[in-house]
Order: C-alpha cells, then sequence, then structure tokens
C-alpha cells in the first residue's frame, strides 16, 4: 500500500467542508467578518473607526473606508518597527514583500501568526485536499515536492522579524516534518541569488523522486530546463517518472501550458491554478475540466468587490460577496487577519457561478491599456496571445505591451514586445491573429480599430532571448514571486526593455 493512500484519508473532513460552500457561502462569511471584527476592536486602527460599535456588514461597510497600501503604509511601518496592536493584535512579526506601488519600489504585506496559519497554509492543505479527491489513485506522497520558493532578509532590527517574498516566509515557518517531503533543502529554498539557487536546485532534485512541483510557472521554467541540461534526458518524465501535477500560480499558465507539455513529456502530468498572493490565498482549481477557481470562503478573509465600470470613480459601488453578478467584471477588496482592512488588493475578477462561487482572474486594476478607450485587459491579452499561438505555431515566454500615442506618421497602435520560446515563421501573420482575436474579445478595441482610424493594426517587436530576465535582474527582481507587468499605459518600461534589447 502507498504511502499517499494511507495518508488521504486525513484530508476526507476537509473535502466535505469545502462541498458545503455550494449551500452556506453568506453564513460562512458572515461568520469570517464577525471574528475579523471582534479582533480588530482590540486594535489601534478599530478604535480609531470604530469597530466596537458594528454588529452587521452595514456597519462595516458605512464605517470603514476603502484603502490602498498608500492609506496603510504608515501603520504597517509602525508594525514593522515592533508596535504591538496596530492594524491587528499583537506584534506581526512577518511581512511579505511585493511589488510596488507608483510611490514605492516594493509594498510589505504583513503575515500574521493567525493568517500564516489560516489563510496561507490551510490554502495549500486544501490544494492537496482537492487534489486527492479528483486523484484517488495519486502517490503524491510516495515522493518529494519540489518547491520554489523566494528568500527573506531581516526586518529592520526587530528580534526575529523577517521581510521578504511570501514563499520564503511559508518555508521558513512550515512544520518541520514537511521537510521530510520537500526539496530542495531549506537552505537552498532560501538563497538570494536566484541563477546560483537554480543551480544548486537542479542538482539537489536530479536523482530525487519528485511527484509533484509548487510554483511560478516562469521561474520554474526555468529551473526545469537546467533539470534536463544536466540529466542529459529529453523529457522530464525520463527524470522523475513519478512527476504527476504542478500546482501553479502568480501568473496566468496559457502562455506557458505548451513548453510545460513538451517538456515533461507525459500525457499523464496535471496541473492545479492556485490564487495564492502576498496577501492572502484565495482560490483553488477545483475541477480540472473547469479553469475557473473555487473562492475560499472560510478562511481569514472577508470578500467585497467593485464593479470594474465603476472603479476609480466618486461614490463607486462596494458589494459584499453574496450580491455579486456572474459575468461582470469586479475589483477584489479583502479584509483579512493580516491586518488588511477593506483593502483593494489589485486583481480584478469575473465570477462563472455562484452555487458555489467560482471565478476567473482577469487582469490588474492597473495592468491595462485605455490609452484610446479599448479597455485592453490582461484576460484578453492572454486569450489572444493563445490564439495567435494556435494559429502560427509560436510558443511564448515572456511579454510586455503599452500604447504608441503617435509615431512619426502620426499613427496610434499597440506595441507589444514578445520574447519567444519557439518564434513564428511570419511575425506579422502572428500580429494579425492577435490583432485580430483581440477584436473578437474586445469590442471596444474592435470599435478602435475600425478602418484603423484611430488604432491601426498592434506591431510585434521580437525580443532577444533572456531580455526580460535581464531586466528584471537590473532591477533586482529575478527569482521570486517577481513578475513582468504585462500591460501598461505607460511606456516607461517597455522603453526600458527596448533599450537592452
Amino acid at each position: 500500500m502507498s504511502i499517499t493512500s494511507l495518508v488521504s484519508g486525513a484530508f476526507k473532513g476537509r473535502q466535505a467542508d469545502i462541498e458545503v460552500y455550494a449551500h452556506n457561502s453568506e453564513e460562512i462569511q458572515r461568520r469570517v467578518l464577525a471574528h475579523l471584527v471582534k479582533q480588530g476592536q482590540r486594535t489601534q486602527y478599530g478604535k480609531t473607526w470604530g469597530m466596537n460599535g458594528m454588529q452587521t456588514y452595514e456597519h462595516f461597510a458605512n464605517g470603514l473606508p476603502v484603502t490602498t497600501y498608500e492609506e496603510l503604509k504608515e501603520p504597517i511601518d509602525r508594525m514593522r518597527h515592533g508596535e504591538a496592536d496596530v492594524l491587528w493584535p499583537g506584534v506581526v512579526k512577518w511581512y511579505a514583500k511585493s511589488s510596488g506601488t507608483t510611490n514605492d519600489k516594493s509594498k510589505f504585506i504583513p503575515v500574521s501568526a493567525e493568517g500564516l496559519k489560516n489563510i496561507h497554509y490551510k490554502g495549500g492543505k486544501d490544494a492537496v485536499a482537492l487534489y486527492l479527491r479528483n486523484n484517488p489513485k495519486s502517490k503524491l506522497f510516495d515522493g518529494r515536492s519540489l518547491i520554489l520558493g523566494g528568500s527573506h532578509a531581516s526586518n529592520y532590527n526587530v528580534a526575529h522579524s523577517l521581510v521578504g517574498d511570501l514563499s520564503a516566509i511559508l518555508i521558513e515557518n512550515i512544520n518541520p516534518l514537511a521537510n521530510l517531503v520537500r526539496v530542495p533543502k531549506k537552505r537552498v529554498a532560501l538563497m538570494a541569488d536566484f541563477e546560483a539557487k537554480r543551480e544548486a536546485i537542479a542538482r539537489q532534485t536530479l536523482h530525487v523522486n519528485v511527484t509533484n512541483i509548487s510554483g511560478v510557472p516562469s521561474w520554474m521554467l526555468s529551473v526545469l530546463v537546467r533539470v534536463l541540461e544536466l540529466s542529459g534526458k529529453s523529457t522530464l518524465a525520463e527524470v522523475w517518472p513519478g512527476l504527476e501535477v504542478f500546482f501553479h500560480g502568480g501568473i496566468a499558465f496559457g502562455p506557458y501550458r505548451e513548453q510545460y507539455r513538451k517538456l515533461v513529456g507525459s500525457p499523464q502530468m496535471r496541473y492545479m491554478e492556485t490564487y495564492n498572493a502576498s496577501e492572502g490565498f484565495f482560490g483553488l482549481q477545483d475541477d480540472p475540466s473547469d479553469e475557473a477557481m473555487l473562492l475560499m470562503i472560510d478562511y481569514g478573509v472577508f470578500y467585497e468587490f467593485i464593479p470594474m465600470d465603476e472603479f476609480g470613480t466618486d461614490n463607486a459601488s462596494v458589494v459584499p460577496l453574496w450580491d455579486v453578478q456572474p459575468g461582470k467584471n469586479y475589483a477584489m477588496v479583502i479584509s483579512t487577519t493580516c491586518g488588511l482592512w477593506r483593502y483593494v488588493i489589485g486583481d480584478t475578477v469575473t465570477f462563472t457561478s455562484t452555487q458555489p462561487y467560482k471565478f476567473k482572474i482577469t487582469g490588474r486594476t492597473k495592468y491595462f491599456i485605455n490609452a484610446f478607450g479599448e479597455e485592453l485587459i490582461m484576460d484578453n491579452a492572454e486569450q489572444g496571445l493563445a490564439y495567435a499561438c494556435k494559429e502560427t505555431g509560436a510558443e511564448v515566454l515572456e511579454y510586455t505591451a503599452a500604447p504608441v500615442f503617435m509615431d512619426a506618421e502620426a499613427k496610434c497602435r499597440h506595441q507589444w514586445l514578445i520574447e519567444f520560446a519557439h518564434k513564428p515563421a511570419d511575425l506579422n501573420a502572428f500580429a494579425k491573429a492577435l490583432d485580430l482575436r483581440l477584436q473578437q474579445l474586445n469590442s471596444d478595441y474592435e470599435a478602435k480599430r475600425h478602418k484603423d482610424i484611430t488604432l491601426q493594426q498592434l506591431e510585434v517587436v521580437e525580443a532577444r532571448q533572456g531580455l526580460f530576465n535581464d531586466w528584471l535582474k537590473s532591477k533586482g527582481k529575478l527569482g521570486g514571486q517577481h513578475k513582468v507587468p504585462r500591460l501598461s499605459n505607460s511606456r516607461k518600461n517597455i522603453e526600458e526593455l527596448l533599450k537592452m534589447c
């Protein structure tokens, strides 16, 4: 009998709990809110905003402001210096370093002990629970888990306080028993130099029975390519015959799917998307045949949503989970047991189901192109690229796009800088296919493209190999949870990249 068959029974209870989501979602979320408010009453933030008198969701929504990192930066900095009871009861020792805002290079998201246990680790356990439910013959625990993480450093001079990638905080605090099934060794997993880490991971795992891998698709791909180079094999199935699943998140998997299919070389390989951000663990793909993720509603996270057609306007409406409408694009707002209160996380989602609540990530509130009224979002971009790749046989590794407001011939267009894993035979045919699909997906883009009056056909510029990694490295953002900004109204990033190209 395999180890996995012995262990899998421990997940049965949790699998049953998740089944209840379809029927008791509002009640579950109201309980989460009640707990948050009760804890918030013990904080300086709660006293300032009168949480003691909050008995209902309506009191909560009317009493607390919607916030961004800029509003919470000052109290978070006080927390980082060791001050207690600021946004969450007690002293918070861990801070997940995330990509910056318009004013700062980095954000520092508090990770409380309760949040670490009941949001982040709970999400990881539930990923396994749902995977085993869907794959009863799995041998997941009969081998090792290759978990790709970032690094951390001391937080100011506060004793035992750390700041760094969320993945590094998770590895640092993980139950020691988990190290029995995890690779690489902790010392290697937390190395700051990604290139040295990549080499060390590849060598440590080369002769290990790896059954599952977890990480951001772009960085994991780099590690796996090195494993193949060292092994001399043509596929990962030859290196790790027991490899059965990739738990992935952080960026859209679509552009990488074909590369992983070729790299792994096994039709039995499974892929499970997770939505685990620095701010919390929010969703899991519970059905392999459905790309939508299940919203995890009984963690320490209370959800609200702002319709994107109102986002950024005065008096934009904010609705709780039980009032969302399927098919509508929303900006997500969260309150968590890490001390984030009505916090705009920056991601946009649309719901495909409300019994249970299932959703797709459609983009970022700040990563879109709307220079000419075209309102192009990341979901459009990912679907457009997938279509263009299918039509031309290309494979995309990395990309970014920005508007050209007016060139020497007074023409406006979108400019896409794309690094290909396998470039198309005809770059113009790829551009035409991408442009056509974007028009089919987005009526605003289609209207602006009409007769080339406002927008001309988009331009694709082929990036040299390694360009995006070199650009991230130049900014000290190679590895970890760092991502290439996909869409932007500004040309700042793309101009920097073009100069390096």
